[in-house]
């Protein structure tokens, strides 16, 4: 087999393959083998007619049909590894020559990553908030804790935010009930935002078994995007009873004898988170800054899947309904062209993200641990709400788990540039990314064999 590689732009090759009839030889024996299990012909078992007989019966055009369709996949493969091609999605093939007993000749057109001169990271600098915990900060993570150990008590007075009520909830749609919108006894905190828009407001000043009616558009089910007549019934009131944020609770709520202490760990938990978010801060910032200094040409084949994918997921919640999915983003100020022009802007960042990442990757020579391909999986099953191996049994059915792996790996790449980059907060104070992202494995590794030395 010969074969060639012509670039026809930075995202796109076309392979040329030439492929001599006496490499087909076992390709055409499992042809004959196929179609004779296929084909019953007087005289002979299934499946034991000879080649000769079975191509006078079905005709030699069927057989080479079975053959090049077999043998394709497997020598555009073999072409794409001796070419040491990077492909991208799928091929678009045609046959281009067909002797019968010579030759077949094919051609593969199909998207390749590009070459990417990424930038020196340590010329690369950005600069990231400053880390402050205020007061309030620490206030409002007592007033959570103080929550968990609150009390509900029943009220004698209209409804206030931050209540919790008991309702009744129907709604109609010109005129027609909304089944699913229909429920009694339900329970629900005014001012948590989980209900339909409108609803605190109408409970607000609310008293218990008082009606309030509202107009609100609904945003899923068969009536999305259409504004509804909603009927809420006020049927009990309670208020949440705080502890004092005193000695007593810290004992309660804590491992702490004192408040003072408590609120101490919990300046040093909002330090810690503060940390973190500057450490994501910082990473965004480095890809930005990677993005505005790098070319990467864009495979268009490539983008047009990324849109794809995300327009099915776009208009998935609306059972695929293009007038509801219109109608629910004229409820968010947006149409359907601005859509597009958006959903094609982030398809492209995202491309765009995902090859200079792997260029990096492959650069750094990055690689994915067991542990921490584990490690994506176990915190994705938690965010879906399912088992580590209900998870994996998903990604494997959909064949995801290349994806897991290749994000996983993009994500340390990430992580290595940030390492290189100057960080410094809005003080001028240079930001440690070891201690956010931990020490790179080279320089983990020597930590190990110094400290082991030394003993």
């Amino acid at each position: 087999m010969k074969s060639t590689v012509e670039q026809l732009s930075p995202t796109r090759v076309r392979i040329n393959v030439e492929v001599p009839f006496d490499e087909l030889k076992p390709d055409f024996d499992r042809a004959y083998r196929k179609l004779a299990g296929q084909v019953r012909i007087p005289g002979f078992r299934p499946g034991k007619a000879p080649a000769r007989v079975l191509e006078s019966r079905i005709g030699r055009g069927v057989v080479l049909e079975e053959v090049v369709n077999e043998a394709i996949p497997a020598k555009y493969l073999e072409a794409v590894n001796s070419g040491e091609v990077r492909t991208l999605g799928r091929p678009e093939i045609e046959v281009t020559n067909l002797d019968d007993g010579k030759e077949l000749t094919f051609t593969a057109e199909v998207d390749v990553r590009p070459e990417i001169t990424v930038p020196a990271f340590g010329e690369l600098a950005v600069t990231v908030d400053d880390v402050e915990v205020e007061e309030s900060d620490i206030d409002s993570q007592l007033d959570e804790l103080r929550a968990r150990f609150g009390t509900l008590t029943g009220v004698d007075r209209p409804a206030q935010q931050g209540d919790f009520v008991v309702i009744d909830l129907s709604a109609s749609v010109d005129g027609q009930p909304v089944e699913e919108a229909t429920t009694s006894g339900l329970s629900y905190e005014i001012g948590s935002g989980q209900l339909v828009e409108g609803i605190d407001d109408a409970l607000v000043g609310a008293s218990q078994g008082e009606t309030r009616n509202f107009t609100t558009k609904l945003v899923a089910g068969e009536h999305a995007g259409r504004d509804a007549e909603v009927s809420v019934v006020l049927q009990s009131v309670k208020q949440r009873e705080l502890p004092e944020p005193d000695d007593e609770f810290a004992q309660l709520a804590s491992e702490f004898d004192t408040i003072e202490e408590l609120r101490g760990d919990l300046r040093e938990r909002v330090a810690r988170v503060k940390r973190m978010q500057q450490g994501m801060q910082a990473r965004d910032k480095v890809l930005e800054a990677l993005l505005a200094t790098t070319e990467v040409p864009l495979p268009e084949k490539v983008v047009e899947a990324e849109i794809d994918v995300r327009k099915h997921d776009a208009v998935h919640p609306f059972d695929h309904d293009e007038k509801q999915f219109a109608a629910w983003l004229e409820q968010q100020g947006q149409d359907l062209e601005s859509f597009e022009t958006q959903t094609r802007e982030e398809a492209e960042k995202a491309v765009r993200t995902q090859l200079l990442l792997d260029t990096i990757a492959d650069a750094e020579q990055v690689s994915v641990s067991d542990e921490e391909l584990t490690q994506r999986i176990i915190y994705q099953a938690q965010r879906f709400g399912v088992s580590p191996d209900e998870y994996v049994q998903r990604a494997q059915q959909s064949n995801q788990l290349g994806a897991i792996y290749a994000d996983v790996r993009r994500g340390k790449a990430l992580a290595g540039v940030v390492r290189h980059a100057t960080v410094t907060d809005e003080s001028g104070n240079a930001v440690d990314m070891d201690e956010l992202f931990g020490p790179a494995e080279g320089e983990e590794k020597k930590s190990e064999e110094t400290a082991t030395s030394e003993q």
